[in-house]
Parts: C-alpha cells; structure tokens; sequence
C-alpha cells in the first residue's frame, strides 16, 4: 500500500494479511483527506487502525500527533515495523494495543480528528458509537468508515454532515451538535 500525500508521498507500507482487516484503499484515502484540507498540527485519533494508512497519511501531512488504537496482536506489530521504516519520530505516535471498546473507558482525551475504520464483520455497537462524541474537541470532526450497504448510523450528540459513497463502503463525516 503507498502512501499518497506529503513527506512519505509515495513511499510504500505494509498490510495485514487478514480477512478482519480491511486496508483502506487509496481512493477513499485519497478522497478523506482531499475532504478534509489541511491537517497541519492537528492532534489525530485512528481507531481500529489496521496497517496504520490512515495515521501514516497524517503524519505525511503534517499532523501534529497521531494515536492508534489496534486491538490485533500482528496488526500491533505491522503498524510498529511501518512506523520504523520510514523512520517516523516516537513524539509523533503513539501506539495503543487495546479493544476500542475498553480503552475509550479509560480514556479522557480530546483529540482535533478522529477516524474510525472499524472491521465491517465486527461493527461497533451503538453505545461504542456514542463514545465517539466524547473523543472530539468542539470544532472537531468524526470521520467514520462503514459498509456500502448498511446505512451510516445515528451517533448521539453527533450530527453527520457529510457522506460519500463508494463501491463497498462510504465514509461518514460527523461533529458535535
């Protein structure tokens, strides 16, 4: 998988070899991050982050800060190994090998963007999906990856103001109400 934009434009990661892990393709990728203009500086939440693109494709851009949350083992380790190989500063990321689910009840951190590409076999339940609020700053933004055939959901306290839809997915844009 190739990163698009940025300081690692071009340069290529690897990705888990598993049928719960669903790497994000480059066009809806490419089109998050067209959407969202300018992520300079930005403190980025990824959850349910896979091989690490989404993250990896913030750092590119310039984020600011970058935490991953992974609950897979290999998946853990893969996103590690891309985050070594193209030498990505420790300040940057942090890596967070936990289930979604437990660590937003532990967490009390709000972050500027957070991106949730939850595995489509395994989606997250509403209460896991109203915790989603409690992640964002007032001016933030939730981008929320989901099936192509399963309507978006309602995120209480969220309102969704954008969508776009894409062969097997679509891609929800939220912020607080």
């Amino acid at each position: 998988m190739r990163i698009i934009s940025g300081q690692y434009g071009g340069r290529v990661i690897q990705t888990p070899l598993s049928k719960r892990i669903h790497p994000m393709s480059e066009k809806i990728r490419g089109s998050i991050f067209s959407t969202l203009g300018n992520v300079d500086g930005l403190n980025l939440l990824d959850l349910y982050s896979g091989s690490g693109a989404l993250a990896i494709e913030a750092i590119s851009r310039s984020a600011g800060h970058v935490s991953l949350v992974e609950s897979d083992f290999k998946a853990t380790s893969l996103i590690i190994n891309n985050l070594k190989s193209l030498s990505i500063e420790r300040n940057k990321v942090e890596v967070i090998k936990s289930r979604v689910e437990s660590w937003l009840n532990a967490n009390d951190q709000k972050f500027d963007l957070v991106i949730a590409d939850p595995p489509y076999d395994a989606l997250p339940n509403n209460l896991t999906l109203d915790n989603f609020a409690s992640l964002l700053k007032q001016s933030s933004i939730l981008v929320l990856s989901w099936p192509g055939k399963i309507n978006l959901p309602d995120i209480s306290n969220l309102k969704l103001i954008k969508s776009k839809s894409f062969k097997d997915a679509q891609i929800g844009y939220y912020a607080l109400t």
